[in-house]
């Protein structure tokens, strides 16, 4: 974290928060809390962690940007 005022503090937060409004909730309704977390929780473990791809990865997905990860620092 930065010092006390920064903007860029929230931004990767809010950068999520957006992309699952848009890409996931938009226009959905839910009975209970229950049901929200289903969602999102489907969302991130199916989609947005190994299928997505992420600009700031390189246009890979997280999941496979840490095994070019892992695989990088196992052949170094």
């Amino acid at each position: 974290m930065s010092r006390k005022g920064d903007c860029w503090d929230n931004a990767v937060a809010e950068s999520f928060f957006a992309t699952l409004r848009t890409e996931q909730l938009d226009g959905m309704s839910f009975d209970d809390s229950t049901a929200v977390i289903q969602v999102v929780a489907d969302y991130i473990d199916r989609f947005y962690n190994p299928v997505r791809l992420h600009s700031t990865l390189g246009y890979v997905s997280p999941i496979n940007h840490e095994l070019l990860a892992a695989a990088h620092r196992e052949a170094a």
